[in-house]
């Protein structure tokens, strides 16, 4: 399996003064927040060691979100259960929609794409 490269979303400054690197983990952590708040998520689904660190107490906000940096924009995407008796449709774009509010209130930038992903169903109350 191919490794993934962390990187880092350098934004410059066009008055001379210096850069702002902001690290892939803070661009996953904010999109992470944003996606729980959204009403009829459960929860975000990850890969099979980060459930494991979720189990053993520690949260992780940044699992089930991959941050894909291009030269002038990035792409997000979203990895969700959702809960039964929720429109997944509408769950979608409202996940779209708070994570592109989210980005750009926090870091100035507007997401190109925010691609979200029903791994699952949520059916406990």
């Amino acid at each position: 399996m191919e490794e993934e490269k962390k990187s880092n979303l350098t934004l410059q400054d066009d008055d001379g003064i210096g850069f702002i690197r902001i690290a892939d983990d803070v661009v996953s952590n904010i999109a992470g927040l944003a996606v729980t708040e959204v009403d009829g998520v459960a929860r975000l689904a990850g890969n099979i060691p980060n459930e494991l660190i979720s189990k053993l107490g520690k949260k992780n906000l940044s699992k089930g979100i991959r941050v894909v940096y291009a030269e002038d924009h990035f792409t997000v995407d979203v990895s969700v259960v959702v809960k039964f008796g929720y429109n997944i449709v509408e769950v979608s774009k409202a996940i779209q929609d708070k994570v592109k509010q989210a980005l750009y209130t926090m870091t100035g930038l507007t997401a190109s794409k925010v691609n979200v992903r029903v791994s699952g169903i949520d059916f406990s109350e």
